[in-house]
């Protein structure tokens, strides 16, 4: 046998040898699977980032988290103290303050690894945040989408009790403070909050067990719970595919984008090392939550000018805008502050975070899918409740640190309090009218520059003397921007009065106030007829990409 036919013979043998035992693994691993996983599409926006730089926070979490726990210690008991940190010495601390002292002083790295964890949990939420609004913003809660809506918003719920669980353990005169007022959230309850808050504290605030029950919960209940809906939400991204913005060649059954492997995932490698990064250097250079200076916690003190974390200030806002009030209803007292503001207010908002998709759903009338972005203008009512709400949070946040304002602008406490009472109730609404005209002013721009063309700049001027500005024909990588509009229509008034029910009547109603509001664009029937097709598929099943 010549060589040329022996080595053509070993290359056959070889490649029937690789295809066996890859038909092997396949059977028992999914490798091509996994394969072609790898191939998966992402869209290449840099909002589409917000969820990475939440997950990365998470894992900087972790893994600053699992360092400083080989060295706290939860407890409560009470000793003198006589470590490193001179001023402190002969004062009688607890196990938790002591700790976190000798972690701050003591331990090489301890200090860092506060700090990075500290910086690490205000990014971690405030990306959720983020992430929340631009799913909210673009509609891509919608379906088939609605479960990893409620798995967010659960995320935010989570790592709102986390970071105030985190913040708690040191056991020092802030955190101590912050406990006391959610005691004071615990006892609002009618009837049961005498009952839930001597079941948490293990007896009279502050008890004995509190630092010992909320570390389990920091370090193993919800980081676990963290995990598990991390999980299941990448899953179904990945299952269910990423929303895109409209543009060329993106439509409802495609994902255009880098491929998860290998350029999506350099590109995200060097957004988590680059996080990790930026982390370390404020954790190096700003100080943040220096429990030494503020002492252990005293129940019969109470640290001034102290201010929470911005993810729970707006209860704090809120506890102070609310006026002082109570009722006794059969032998009970209910305390409508703080009942109202720390309870029945964040259920309600959490509520209606929860519900939101299932009302737009109901008030469109809408059962398709929706896999394209929505431009925030083109929606212009949600987009005005969207910016109502955070108007509205971000006058609690105001109001959690009115008197430091009072002070920084030599204002009266009271003259704050009452101008931020009235903006509760009006700037929401200016801000939802505001928004409103905004987003119509936008739409209106782009039919604009759909009828009559983008500005040159150039001036002609005519044989009569007239002038008149150049324009040119909209780019074609707009156009898809500018048509992809999904807006259901709303019911005529005489529709709406020929509902037999008074629930479709209510519905009609809602539907008409939500979408009557629109600049339509010029477009010719088949033009629209190419839009729908490619806005959405209702043929295709969720997760097919093409």
């Amino acid at each position: 046998m010549s060589p040329s036919r022996r080595v053509h013979r070993l290359g056959r043998e070889a490649r029937q040898a690789t295809e066996t035992a890859t038909t092997v693994l396949d059977r028992r691993m999914p490798l091509i699977q996994a394969g072609r996983l790898l191939r998966k599409a992402f869209p290449d926006h840099w909002s589409f980032l917000l969820g990475e730089l939440a997950l990365y926070s998470f894992v900087v979490l972790l893994l600053t988290g699992v360092y400083l726990t080989l060295f706290f210690k939860a407890g409560m008991t009470e000793s003198v103290y006589q470590g490193a940190y001179a001023p402190l010495r002969g004062v009688r601390v607890t196990d938790a303050f002591s700790s976190t002292l000798e972690i701050s002083f003591e331990v090489r790295g301890g200090l860092l690894a506060r700090q990075i964890h500290h910086w690490a949990a205000l990014l971690f939420l405030s990306a959720i945040g983020l992430h929340l609004l631009r799913i909210f913003f673009t509609g891509a809660f919608r379906r088939p989408r609605e479960v990893n809506w409620t798995i967010g918003v659960t995320l935010f719920v989570l790592s709102l009790l986390e970071g105030f669980a985190g913040y708690s353990l040191p056991d020092d005169l802030l955190s101590g403070t912050g406990l006391r007022t959610a005691q004071g959230f615990v006892l609002s309850v009618p009837v049961l909050g005498t009952y839930l808050s001597f079941f948490l504290f293990g007896g009279q605030f502050p008890g004995d067990d509190i630092v010992a029950r909320l570390y389990p919960v920091h370090i193993l209940l919800l980081p676990g719970a963290l995990i598990a809906l991390l999980t299941v939400h990448l899953f179904l991204v990945f299952y269910l595919k990423h929303t895109q913005y409209p543009g060329p060649g993106a439509t409802g059954r495609n994902v255009v984008g880098k491929a998860l492997f290998p350029q999506y995932t350099a590109k995200s490698v060097g957004l988590f090392l680059l996080v990790f990064g930026v982390l370390a250097v404020l954790g190096a250079v700003g100080q943040i939550n220096p429990v030494w200076n503020y002492g252990p916690y005293r129940p019969d003190q109470v640290s001034t000018g102290a201010q929470p974390d911005w993810y729970v200030g707006f209860l704090e806002g809120a506890i102070r805008l609310m006026p002082g009030a109570e009722t006794r209803l059969w032998g009970h007292t209910v305390n409508w502050n703080p009942l109202l503001p720390s309870i029945v207010l964040p259920t309600l908002f959490f509520l209606a975070l929860y519900a939101y998709p299932l009302f737009e759903r109901w008030v469109s009338g809408e059962t398709g899918e929706h896999h394209l972005a929505d431009r925030p203008r083109n929606q212009p009512t949600r987009t005005a409740l969207g910016v109502a709400a955070l108007t509205w949070y971000a006058v609690l946040l105001v109001a959690g640190a009115q008197d430091v304002v009072a002070k920084t602008f030599s204002l009266s406490v009271e003259g704050v309090a009452y101008t931020l009472r009235t903006l509760f109730f009006l700037a929401p609404l200016l801000a939802f009218l505001v928004t409103k005209r905004c987003a119509l002013a936008l739409q209106d721009s782009d039919r604009e520059r759909w009828e009559e063309g983008v500005e040159t700049g150039w001036v002609r001027q005519s044989v009569a003397g007239g002038y008149a500005q150049g324009r040119t024909v909209v780019p074609a990588r707009e156009v898809p921007l500018l048509l992809a509009r999904r807006l259901p229509e709303p019911p005529s008034r005489e529709a709406i009065a020929a509902a037999v029910t008074r629930r479709e009547r209510l519905r009609g109603r809602l539907a008409r106030w939500y979408f009557v509001d629109r600049v339509d664009l010029p477009v010719t029937p088949a033009q629209r007829r190419a839009v729908e097709q490619v806005t959405a598929d209702p043929t295709v099943p969720a997760g097919t990409e093409r």
